[in-house]
């Protein structure tokens, strides 16, 4: 069994970092059954694991500091969980093998005094802040991030968010962090359980505990590491959060910590050679790592085992070599505030943001830097006072009590948080009987559009629908449908609409710039009995062509545009209607080119329209620089503030590339409604008493559904016959 890290005869306890937050590099009083003696305090003291905190901290503060230097600086949080699982397995095996069990309760009471307190403090600011400088857009979305901050569930709302295609332009949620103390905080509470049930294997089968032990670890820790080696690829976006691809890197400082005998015994030359090799490995991998690499995978071997490597040479080191840099006062002192600069720093860059816009680098160095203040503030004022008040430390029934009010409160903020989110700042219809009496959106532009007035941006409206804080709700029916396929899936997803007896057949594919004009085809296919059938993918162009997704190739783009074309050459329809949001794909040396894009859909239409397919192309639209929602509800006295140069309809969106690919084809036809999107020089965000905008560029769907009789004028120019019965 590895040494334990120990209690001081004096509080003066090391705050943990917010990743290994429970743990101190010393044993809080009371874990062990009998006191030990002021030497062994000493001897089990690890000053290095405490610079190592230091190291990790700097290198997740200096990353969200947005320092080109350090692009991989997230793998702080990975060395983090190799320490929080030495420590706390080092924590609980000291009290097993001395008192043969866990006192469940004491654990459970120590985390929640060292840990709820700060945290509290924390989500309580943050509240005031996004109230104080959010939209209400905003509110009722991280008002949810803070309850499952509080509850440490936060990392699993995350997951479902990153592969949530809707909530793709969703800014970064000022509690984002909490995710890896909420992966910890569920490691915590399953980790000593699984010692006591590994423990009673070893009686049941007459086996050395520590065997026992280090297998329960194995059992654990292997499957983790393949399923985030597996998830890396399949589908980073969740992977990265979720708490089943981290547990390997808690299990592998876990294996450290049962060993701890043997790494003593490591000769000093080869102490040293891990030691300086396992840092030397997490500052290459902070420097050398990007955001584009899939992770958490294989690649967390480097930083997370030579996290390990740093933690099992300090055995045999003490205070030589790298255990003695890591050792310095400043490192150490910067070690003890880390869950404080942790928990203080990322809301203060995110509300900073949202105050400010976007900001330099050196603003964001300074607010990093600025973040010390409150967090020598809450560890001195609130971690060390709640943590050894004697109250606390005496009765684990009322430090468990007193946890759990630090987190109810937390979770009220959140919810009435959420539920002011409804109050909007902008007036909203009044009635369903008032709007069908009243022309809205699209309704109110001329025949010719193009400079109209009536679109033309203003200040202020008398009503808006939908409201800004409903607008990411006014969504196509296909999302709830579960039409639109994921980014990491190849399978083809169809949906029917219209009149399933019809003797017209139209195929709709594309992304979600098509699915946007659902609402309105979905209709007209059952006005007109079309049997009308949908092949959707998030951000995939409908070309035999590789497009970008986040930074790398969208594979599964191309192998779904295959695959739908092939159904389509099987069972040619009469029409396909397609729209896409993309303009550039990868060519033969891997550079991203329109003209790729412009081959690789030319190609697609080529091959349909070779099987007598008429071809229908929606020209793509581009959207305001800022989310319209958000500016709609902060500027409700002054909308012209939101509005945008129309000019970004060739710079901004997929329009131009889809002309060009167009030119020359042959039953190829386009549909351009931009007009009716934007009439003047400046585009507005509200039209007809209609916002234009949800996510990004998307058009709402009530926007939508003004433009019906539009669209059916321009689909039957392009030779699909249709009518709009109102």
């Amino acid at each position: 069994m590895s040494e334990a890290p120990s209690a001081s005869p004096q509080p003066a306890p090391v705050n943990p970092w917010p990743v290994t937050h429970v743990f101190d590099v010393r044993v809080e009083p009371g874990l062990v059954a009998e006191p030990q003696s002021p030497t062994k305090h000493r001897e089990r003291f690890r000053a290095d694991v405490e610079g190592m905190r230091a190291i990790a901290v700097l290198l997740v503060m200096l990353f969200h500091s947005g320092l080109v230097v350090f692009r991989g600086g997230f793998v702080g949080v990975d060395v983090f969980f190799v320490i929080s699982g030495f420590l706390i397995t080092t924590q609980l095996g000291t009290e097993l093998f001395e008192t043969k069990t866990i006192s469940l309760a004491r654990f459970y009471a120590r985390r929640a005094k060292r840990l709820l307190p700060a945290a509290f403090v924390v989500l309580a600011t943050t509240l005031l802040g996004v109230w104080w400088a959010f939209p209400r857009t905003r509110w009722a979305e991280v008002g949810g991030d803070i309850v499952g901050s509080a509850l440490y569930v936060v990392n699993w709302r995350l997951a479902d968010r990153s592969v949530d295609y809707l909530a793709q332009d969703i800014a970064p949620s000022p509690v984002q962090h909490y995710w890896s103390l909420a992966v910890e905080e569920q490691f915590y509470l399953l980790w000593p359980l699984l010692l006591l049930i590994a423990t009673l294997i070893a009686r049941l089968l007459s086996r050395p505990r520590a065997m026992m032990l280090r297998v329960g670890v194995a059992v654990i820790a292997i499957p983790s590491f393949l399923w985030s080696v597996v998830e890396s690829f399949v589908d980073p976006a969740r992977g990265f959060f979720i708490t089943t691809t981290r547990m390997w890197e808690l299990g592998l400082g876990a294996f450290v910590a049962l060993i701890g005998v043997s790494w003593r015994k490591l000769p000093r030359v080869t102490a040293a050679a891990m030691g300086w090799g396992g840092l030397a490995a997490i500052l290459v991998s902070g420097i050398a790592f990007t955001q584009g690499v899939a992770w958490p995978g294989f690649l967390a071997l480097l930083p997370t085992a030579g996290a390990g490597a740093v933690i099992a040479a300090g055995f045999a080191l003490r205070d030589k070599g790298p255990a003695a840099l890591l050792s310095m006062a400043p490192l150490r002192w910067i070690g003890k505030l880390s869950y404080s600069l942790y928990l203080w720093h990322w809301p203060l860059l995110i509300i900073a943001e949202q105050l400010e816009g976007d900001l330099s680098v050196a603003a964001r160095l300074g607010i990093v830097a600025f973040s010390f203040i409150p967090a020598w503030l809450t560890y001195r004022l609130v971690e060390n006072p709640l943590r050894y008040a004697s109250a606390l430390t005496g009765s684990s029934r009322f430090a468990l009590s007193v946890g759990a009010n630090f987190t109810l409160a937390a979770v009220a903020g959140g919810l009435a948080l959420s539920l002011t989110a409804g109050s909007s700042s902008v007036p909203i219809i009044p009635t369903p009987q008032a709007s069908q009496a009243l022309k809205l959106g699209a309704a109110v532009l001329r025949d010719d559009p193009r400079n109209d007035p009536a679109g033309a941006p203003v200040d202020t409206v008398a009503w808006m629908t939908p409201a800004p804080v409903q607008a990411n709700d006014d969504i196509p029916q296909e999302y709830a449908d579960k039409c639109q396929q994921g980014n990491a899936s190849a399978k083809v997803l169809t949906c029917e609409a219209g009149d399933p007896k019809g003797t017209v057949s139209v195929a709709v594919v594309g992304d979600s710039k098509m699915t946007q004009w659902m609402p309105a085809l979905r209709r007209l296919a059952l006005q007109n009995h079309w049997r009308l059938t949908t092949y959707l993918k998030n951000s995939c162009s409908f070309a035999l062509a590789v497009p970008d997704y986040d930074g790398k190739a969208y594979q599964s783009c191309r192998t779904w545009t295959g695959s739908v074309v092939d159904r389509l050459t099987e069972q040619p329809p009469d029409y396909l209607i397609t729209s896409q949001g993309q303009s550039r794909a990868y060519d033969d040396s891997d550079e991203l080119t329109s003209a790729a894009m412009v081959d690789g859909l030319r190609q697609v239409w080529s091959t349909l329209t070779g099987h007598d397919v008429k071809v229908i192309v929606i020209a793509d639209n581009p959207g305001p620089t800022e989310e319209a929602p958000d500016c709609a509800d902060r500027n409700a006295r002054h909308l012209t503030a939101c509005a945008f140069d129309r000019g970004r309809y060739e710079t901004a969106s997929a329009a131009p590339v889809l002309r060009q690919a167009v030119e020359g084809q042959k039953q190829v036809t386009m549909v351009d409604l931009f007009d009716a999107i934007c009439p003047t020089d400046r585009c507005s965000i509200v039209i007809g008493s209609v916002l234009v905008y949800r996510q990004g560029s998307h058009l709402t769907k009530t926007y939508v559904e003004t433009l019906l009789p539009r669209l059916a004028k321009a689909l039957t120019k392009a030779n699909l016959k249709t009518v709009y019965l109102g």
